[in-house]
């Protein structure tokens, strides 16, 4: 599932904190899958984890600039 900017926007601060944390859990995990030669039940997972994970970071960051 990936998440589109305008959802990570009306999010709170606690909110994407707690999603950043939820989703570098899963990308943990399916990366240790991938390490011990398994295949991933979703080859794109780690790519939209990666995307979301960075969204968040650049909305995180425009705000501290406001």
């Amino acid at each position: 599932m990936t998440l589109k900017v305008s959802e990570i926007r009306k999010m709170s601060a606690d909110e994407r904190n707690q999603k950043l944390k939820e989703i570098r859990n899963e990308l943990m995990h399916e990366r240790g899958i991938s390490a011990m030669g398994g295949a991933p039940a979703n080859p794109g997972a780690i790519r939209s984890f990666r995307t979301d994970i960075a969204r968040i970071l650049t909305v995180q960051k425009e705000e501290e600039e406001l």
